[in-house]
């Protein structure tokens, strides 16, 4: 049904190729003056680019079910929705499957590039995959939290969405941790997103899985436990919260 609309198919996926592009400019341009920011270089940071750009895709996770719910709501269809004896789990895969359908269409061109400028074993390209997958999860439970305040009260939304816009600003999505001030760093060292995200590239860069496990044994860990307790969190925030408070508003 989103192909019916293909300009705005497409359109969503140039918006991230154009938000990347500061961050390439930027990225060309503080490489003049020092010869890396960490792990990255001027031979390996369109690595980190490109996959920002998919991160970025990705975030279509916390929008789909917000954006659903809150069409239904308007339309005045959500009663008969929430009546029916179907599991909030059912929703959250739902959303997931039908992004992450979308989100191949980039992801593979873009995957395709990355191999060919930074080839990987297999069995790090195939633990890279199952990474992405995990974030997507982890977006498609923040996407459910997020939904259920668009039913319940549309204010705590507004508030939630400007703060889930700084934890992904602080996730070094589209810039390094070294190039923040250390102030910011200490932050970012709190959010369990940025060692989602982190352990990506860490995967890609040192292409040996059994080296990032004894080198950032707590990186695979957030993403794990992540992985878990976001989808979990948000069934039952979901639940507890539409328990409570019912559908308001139109």
């Amino acid at each position: 049904m989103l192909f019916r609309f293909k300009y705005g198919v497409i359109l969503s996926f140039i918006t991230p190729l154009i938000s990347i592009l500061i961050p390439i400019i930027v990225f060309g341009k503080v490489f003049e003056y020092t010869s890396n920011f960490g792990s990255w270089i001027p031979e390996n940071y369109m690595l980190f680019i490109f996959t920002g750009y998919c991160i970025l895709i990705l975030r279509r996770m916390m929008q789909t079910i917000p954006t659903n719910l809150r069409q239904e709501k308007f339309w005045k269809t959500l009663p008969a929705l929430m009546i029916a004896p179907f599991n909030r789990y059912y929703l959250l895969f739902g959303a997931f499957l039908s992004e992450f359908i979308m989100f191949l269409i980039p992801f593979i061109l873009f995957l395709v590039i990355l191999l060919i400028f930074f080839p990987i074993s297999i069995f790090t390209l195939l633990t890279i995959i199952l990474s992405f997958i995990a974030i997507s999860l982890v977006f498609a439970g923040i996407g459910l939290i997020l939904g259920v305040f668009v039913i319940t009260n549309e204010n705590i939304w507004g508030v939630l969405k400007v703060v889930i816009s700084l934890v992904l600003w602080i996730s070094c999505i589209t810039y390094p941790f070294e190039l923040f001030p250390e102030v910011i760093q200490n932050i970012i060292n709190l959010n369990p997103i940025y060692y989602v995200i982190d352990t990506i590239r860490l995967l890609w860069l040192e292409d040996n899985l059994i080296l990032t496990l004894s080198l950032h044994p707590f990186h695979i860990f957030i993403l794990i436990a992540s992985t878990i307790i976001f989808p979990v969190l948000g069934v039952y925030i979901f639940n507890f919260t539409y328990k409570k408070l019912g559908i308001t508003g139109y």
